[in-house]
Order: structure tokens, then sequence, then C-alpha cells
């Protein structure tokens, strides 16, 4: 029974690997890539037995996930003559819609300054207390979202700025200086936290099926301590991203950020929170996927209570019994045991989340430029917002949606 469920486990993976990975046939053995480090290991594939140069398979003799990476993407027939035939298996791949593609490219900053003014016009001012007056609040959220939206520096990007306020779509031109003090403000990250909610809203329709996963952004600031204590280079410091996101339109829903080494270091406890809120927006989970960092009896029971069905592996010592948290574990990890392949379809739509990520830093680069803490936990919340007001954008012309946020 344990090798069945090491076997198991390595199948997960290895369809992992099948899904994303390049695997390549060169002479008579299959290349397929590590997971871990930037390496290739060689299978040889047999009827009887395949075999793996990678250290797992070496150690054991028994199936690793690399040679099941190949199973599922090739396959084998024994000739007559004692030989065999490998079929590489064709990658299913999905059409892509140039024509709204294009449309949306094309078109994609215009529409982007519109919606973004129409999401901050929600943007609740503060009571005026005493003082000179500040500058309105929607409008330096505006501001702040273009910034990253730019890339550029808060220097470079108020052509840009100067540009939105000529056209009406912001109110007040103002100095870089004041972008940054916004920046750093601690009444920012709730203004923001509401604007993502607000901005995945129109896509309550689409999206059923969600993912939970964890990414990290690093920032320009470097560990010190690292080197002094262990006289090792100098690394950068992490801001730590928790998402929830539909696996349909790559919307997020909702997002917890924190620094590396506090408590939202930690993936397990942030699944609750993330999928609660997401439930609370209006969006119908009829399943949520996620990695064997979320596997545990509460998080089941939680999207069980909600209406849906969590699709998370089990780890290698996990059993079925229920310990007073409902039968949900248990039938869970039955199926999970007894109905791999289809458990499998089911939890590789979490694969979608890491599309989610790249889209995020492929288009607003992986780093914090940010010095201050809150402006940094601030910089990512606006990647965030600027994503998902992207992600509308190509599913105005997609799926023909008009978002009104002020109706939402």
């Amino acid at each position: 029974m344990e090798l069945q469920k090491q076997l198991q486990i390595r199948k997960i993976k290895g369809l992992e690997i099948a899904k994303t990975g390049k695997i390549n046939l060169q002479g008579n053995k299959w290349r397929v890539p590590s997971q871990s480090i930037n390496k290739y290991y060689d299978v040889t594939l047999k009827l009887d037995k395949s075999e793996c140069n990678c250290p797992d398979y070496q150690e054991r003799q028994i199936k690793c996930k690399h040679i099941f990476a190949v199973e599922l993407t090739v396959s084998k027939s024994l000739n007559q003559d004692g030989s065999v035939t490998v079929t590489h298996t064709k990658r299913i791949t999905y059409a892509q819609n140039w024509k709204a593609y294009d449309i949306a490219q094309t078109n994609e900053k215009t529409l982007f300054l519109k919606l973004l003014s129409e999401l901050c016009e929600d943007v609740e001012e503060p009571l005026y207390k005493f003082g000179r007056p500040r500058l309105p609040l929607k409008n330096m959220v505006f501001a702040s979202a273009l910034k990253v939206y730019s890339t550029f520096s808060l220097r470079r990007f108020m052509s840009d700025f100067r540009v939105a306020v000529e056209k009406g779509y912001a109110t007040n031109m103002c100095s870089y200086r004041s972008v940054s003090g916004y920046m750093q403000s601690e009444e920012l990250t709730p203004v923001l936290l509401n604007l993502i909610t607000l901005s995945s809203i129109p896509l309550k329709s689409v999206e059923t099926q969600f993912a939970v996963d964890s990414t990290g952004l690093r920032t320009t600031r470097f560990n010190e301590y690292c080197k002094e204590a262990h006289n090792t280079d100098n690394q950068h410091q992490w801001i730590k991203l928790h998402i929830c996101c539909g696996v349909k339109t790559n919307i997020i829903t909702a997002v917890e950020v924190g620094l590396t080494g506090n408590a939202l270091g930690n993936d397990y406890p942030n699944f609750i929170p993330l999928t609660t809120k997401t439930y609370e927006s209006g969006f119908d989970m009829k399943e949520v996927s996620a990695d064997k960092a979320y596997s545990g009896r509460t998080n089941l029971e939680h999207i069980k209570k909600i209406g849906g069905i969590a699709f998370i592996p089990f780890r290698s010592n996990a059993r079925g019994r229920a310990h007073g948290h409902g039968l949900i574990w248990g039938k869970m990890y039955n199926y999970f045991t007894y109905n791999q392949e289809e458990f499998m379809q089911h939890y590789h739509m979490r694969s979608n989340v890491e599309s989610t990520f790249s889209m995020l830093k492929a288009k607003f680069t992986d780093l914090v430029r940010s010095k201050d803490k809150i402006a940094q936990i601030n910089e990512v919340l606006l990647k965030v917002l600027c994503h998902n007001i992207v992600v509308l954008i190509h599913e105005m012309q997609e799926l023909g949606i008009e978002p009104n946020f002020l109706g939402e």
C-alpha cells in the first residue's frame, strides 16, 4: 500500500512535467527536464522496466516522476520481431481567438485608462479634519496604478499621468513625490484590496473553478544577515504573494501579501481567507485546486461548507481517518487513492495559477522597486489590480463582457 501511494505521488508530478515541460527524444533516450534545478534526466523506455538516471530511480529502482512523464507523453507497442515502437503523443493545444487578442492588445492602454478611472470613482474620500487639504484619494490611486502599469520610475511616468489628466481620466496633476508619499500610506492598502475584489466581480458568471497558490517577488533590498551570519552572498528580500484565481480567465479574486518570514510566509493558513473572500464576492466555487502545501482537514471541510469540492493531493503520510472534521477527508482520500486518473484531471486545473503568475510577472515584472515596507505591499497589490484590468480588457473582446463597476 505504501509503494502504491509513492507511485501515485510520482505520477502526479510526472503529469505536471508532461503538461509544462519539453520532453525530447535524443537517440534512444528521452530527455526530461528537472522540476527543481536546471538539468535534464535521460529516460530509456522498455516494455518490461523503463530506466532513468535521476537519483530517485537510482536509489529506489522504482518508477520515478520522469518515467511517468515520458509514459504520459508517448505510447509504446511491441512488434512481432520483438522490437518496440514508440509513438510521440501530440500535446493538446487550444486555439487562440486572434481577432479578439489583436483588438485587446492594440487598444489596451486606452481601455486601461478608462476602466481604471471607472474603478477609482468608487473610492471614498476620507473625512477632512484639519490642516492643508489633501489631494483626492481617488486621483492618487489612479496615479499609483498608472505608475505600476507603465513599469517606469516615478519621474519618467509623469508624462503618462499628464496625458491622462488632459484626457479627463484623472482630476488633478501632482508631483511624483506626492505619488511616492501615497504609496507609503497604510490607508491605501484596504482601498487596493477592495478595488481588486471589485475588478474581479464582472467575471463571476464565468468562473466556477479556482486555484490557490503563492509566489515571491524580489525587492531591491538585500538580506545582509545571510552574508554576516553564514558568509554567503547577498540575497534579495522577497514579498510573498498569495492568490486565489479563476482557472478560465486568470482573474485574481482574492489576495494576501506580506514580507517573507512573517505569518504570511506559510501557505496553509491563507487558504480559508482567500477562498472565503472569493465566495463572499459572489463567485460560485464549484471546484478549488491547490498543491500539497494546502492539504488539511480544515481546508477540505471549509470548501465543502461553501458548496464546492477541494482537489488537493494528499501527503505520503496521510491517512483516511476523519478525526472529527466530517466525512469529507475520508471521501477525498479514497477518491485520491482509488480514482487517481479522474482526481488528477480536476487537480491539474491548478496549473493555471502558474500561468497567472507568469502573466503578472511578464507584464509588470517580478521586481518591487519601492524601498518602504508599506509601499512594497501596496506596489504588489497595484500589480495585481493592473493584471485584473488587463484580463478584463481581453475578456471584453473574447466574451463580450461590459464591466459596470458602479452597478456591481
